[in-house]
């Protein structure tokens, strides 16, 4: 794959589905249009600050692997593969399932998915974990993502093709969105209005900003996965670093003007009331085109939500194929099909468990789940980029360094703990399933400790 499959690939992972919805519950903060729109900047600003920090890091190292491999040569092989477990049980197959959740939701908005398992929708685990609920939206997501492992099953160039193609569309829809909102006839809907009275304030206000701003981070994650498939894109040390900050430059670009064009069109109060089944992009088409708009806009968010979709089904293998290779993970997961030169056992283990997170809960448990575990690594990554640059194995120009990693560094400090605090039960199961990892380790060490690297 080249540069510009590479770019495409940064920002068709990007560009999934929370651009299209996270705008509502970032209302439902209490925070002002001002301060939404400044979550989103401060986000973006972060996001660059990790891809800049990962940039650096991609320039040592030409092997599939990326964040894996830059984290095991800095901290060893421990901690590199609590961090590619995190990946197999929350990160990766979390945003799988929750992007095939989305797409799913984006279907039933054009015709109905009945749900065959309704009569048990009220069954729950923990009291907040129902896998019986929307249970046709699952299984239609289900669907979905195997059809798509099945597709890069067959090879590595039809998911790239079919990625390209994917991302040109929804960049072209999001336009067509930013568009739509500045052309808006009526005046502007709070957007230069000051900070309500009934806005939290002091430690009020500093929760509702991190919890709009982990929506964001949301809706920008991803910018790192292309790492996992440096070796299969051409000069990856130098595409890769490429791919990775023009990507996510591109995308923080039109992050920001569409949610600005949302804004303009839809009142803070209007958002706050949209809810958990509704969607901002497909209400603010409405409102703009009337029922042709909200199809149109459906039909979007599909394109988009199976477009990023299929480029992580793409990568997330890449890195369980590289683990079972160095003898940190399944074995059979570092088998190549012999005839379509692609990780299968590794599409088909990741496949299995992102159906099972399907199951498990909503759009937003799974996003937060992400973020909180991301973000963790995140700051081990820039941590690694100053150990690798004080040992001269990064030896490229860092934009920014030191300051940029360092900054990166205690924001990521500050997000993982502010997420525990506001949001203890998916900060616990996000940490027991890490800390699930450590007698895995052992068990794959113990297992394996007679037999050589694969090759």
């Amino acid at each position: 794959m080249g540069l510009t499959t590479g770019i495409l690939i940064v920002a068709g992972i990007m560009i999934g589905s929370g651009i299209f919805k996270k705008i509502a519950p970032m209302a439902e903060s209490g925070l002002s249009a001002n301060y939404i729109l400044a979550a989103w900047v401060v986000a973006g600003i972060i996001t660059m600050m990790g891809a800049i920090s990962i940039a650096g890091l991609a320039t040592m190292d030409s092997e599939s692997g990326g964040q894996y491999e830059y984290i095991r040569m800095s901290f060893g092989n421990l901690t590199g593969f609590l961090f590619g477990w995190s990946c197999f049980t929350i990160i990766g197959s979390a945003s799988i399932a929750a992007l095939g959740f989305i797409f799913s939701q984006s279907a039933n908005a054009l015709f109905y998915i009945p749900e065959p398992l309704y009569a048990y929708s009220n069954i729950s685990i923990a009291g907040f974990i129902y896998p019986f609920a929307s249970s046709g939206i699952k299984i239609f997501a289900i669907i979905s993502i195997i059809a798509l492992t099945w597709v890069n099953y067959l090879g590595t160039r039809n998911g790239a093709v079919l990625n390209n193609i994917f991302t040109l569309a929804k960049v072209l829809g999001i336009l067509m969105l930013i568009l739509l909102g500045l052309s808006y006839a009526l005046p502007v809907t709070g957007i230069s209005t000051p900070l309500p009275d009934s806005s939290p304030r002091g430690s009020l206000f500093f929760n509702a900003f991190f919890a709009a701003m982990l929506s964001a981070f949301w809706a920008y994650d991803g910018w790192g996965t292309v790492t996992f498939l440096s070796g299969e894109i051409r000069e990856p040390k130098r595409n890769v670093p490429i791919a990775i900050i023009s990507g996510v430059i591109m995308v923080i670009i039109l992050y920001l003007l569409v949610n600005y064009a949302y804004l303009r069109v839809l009142p803070v109060e209007q958002l706050k009331a949209i809810g958990q089944d509704r969607i901002a992009a497909a209400e603010m088409a409405g409102i703009v085109m009337g029922k042709t708009g909200t199809v149109l806009i459906a039909i979007l968010i599909m394109i988009s939500t199976f477009g990023s979709l299929n480029a992580i089904i793409i990568a997330y293998p890449r890195l369980y194929y590289k683990m079972a290779r160095e003898k940190s993970f399944f074995r059979k997961a570092a088998n190549v099909h012999p005839a379509y030169h692609t990780p299968y056992i590794a599409l088909l283990y990741s496949m299995i468990w992102s159906c099972i997170l399907v199951l498990s809960g909503t759009f937003d448990i799974l996003t937060d789940m992400v973020i909180f575990a991301s973000f963790f690594f995140y700051a081990l990554m820039a941590w690694a980029l100053i150990k690798m640059k004080r040992k001269g194995l990064v030896t490229a120009r860092v934009i920014g360094y030191p300051v940029v990693p360092v900054i990166f560094i205690l924001f990521s400090i500050v997000l993982v703990i502010n997420t525990i605090w506001v949001q203890p039960k998916q900060s616990a199961i996000g940490i027991v399933l890490l800390l699930s990892g450590l007698p895995v380790y052992y068990y794959f060490k113990r297992k394996y400790r007679n037999l050589e690297t694969i090759e």
